[in-house]
């Protein structure tokens, strides 16, 4: 693991696998980079495989000013030596990869976008509401808000243990599964990666700012995509997630799309040998220009690594 400053924050990544096509692995909010533990090992033979964590997020530090995530990625990228790349994002790495595809087209060789979200897009009132149902109510939403803006006193570990199973059920298992439907140790290591995330968030990590999506969003400019494009979701994910994925899969041209069956919102975690084989038949598709910096030599990482 290393570690950049970008707009005064350090951002932690991993840079492994030979100096090949890049693939840079992107993760959503409930997770951070060792999500794509999974991936990395069959990837990093044949590509140079970057990934990273947003800032409060995994080993980044704190959010220190409002930031624009797609613009963080590109200014990695920059870091690294890294002219073209595959952006595979899960969930809203989804939608900053999209952004960035939107932003610098001639950077990014081909997107994976795995149960993305959508900047630009508004969320229906049936998906506020089944949040507000499974999450927020089970904890309190005065006593959630609390937490959030500092002034929650000392956190009750049960408040916290009940927000984080609660926010990773209803995502990696989906609306109409339970956590029983996880093997154990995704789940384990699910809700190791969302409680580091949300202890540091109601500590204070991401108070200073907050994230920039693009403007105007790419919700109204999926036409503009250009990027060769792989659009693949759980058929078990909260259905207006799903709807997202839908939207994206017939308004950008050429775009392929999969859906996985009894797979939640997290098919990377979830299904990892399904979704590793799903990857490689597009990646092999592709001509992907070789990335111009150079890759360290392999050492071994610890990304799949549990709390």
């Amino acid at each position: 693991m290393e570690k950049v400053e970008i707009d005064g924050a350090q951002i932690a990544y991993d840079d492994d696998g030979f100096d090949g096509p890049a693939v840079v692995l992107i993760h959503g909010g409930t997770t951070d980079r060792r999500m794509w533990g999974r991936q990395i090992p069959v990837l990093r033979d044949r590509f140079r495989v970057i990934s990273y964590d947003w800032l409060a997020c995994g080993d980044s530090g704190d959010v220190v000013a409002d930031h624009a995530r797609h613009e963080q990625l590109l200014a990695l990228l920059d870091r690294l030596g890294v002219d073209h790349a595959v952006l595979v994002g899960s969930s809203d790495g989804g939608k900053l990869s999209l952004d960035a595809a939107l932003t610098a087209p001639e950077r990014v060789a081909g997107l994976v976008l795995v149960g993305s979200g959508l900047s630009g897009h508004a969320w229906p009132e049936s998906f506020t509401r089944l949040y507000r149902e499974r999450v927020h109510e089970r904890v309190g939403v005065e006593r959630l808000r609390a937490y959030d803006e500092g002034h929650g006193g000392p956190v009750d570990p049960a408040d916290l243990a009940l927000y984080v199973d609660s926010m990773v059920e209803l995502l990696l298992a989906g609306p109409a599964r339970t956590r029983q439907d996880i093997e154990p140790d995704v789940w384990a290591h699910a809700v190791g990666m969302y409680r580091r995330t949300a202890e540091r968030a109601w500590a204070g990590a991401a108070r200073a700012g907050s994230p920039q999506d693009l403007e105007p969003g790419a919700a109204k400019r999926l036409a503009e995509v250009a990027a060769p494009t792989f659009v693949v979701y759980g058929a078990e994910d909260v259905p207006e997630v799903v709807a997202v994925s839908e939207q994206l899969a017939a308004d950008i041209p050429g775009a392929l799309r999969v859906e996985m069956p009894a797979t939640g919102h997290v098919p990377p975690l979830e299904r990892p040998e399904e979704f590793n084989r799903l990857l490689l038949e597009f990646l092999d598709a592709l001509e992907v220009p070789q990335s111009q910096g150079q890759a360290p030599a392999h050492q071994p990482s610890d990304v799949g690594a549990d709390d």
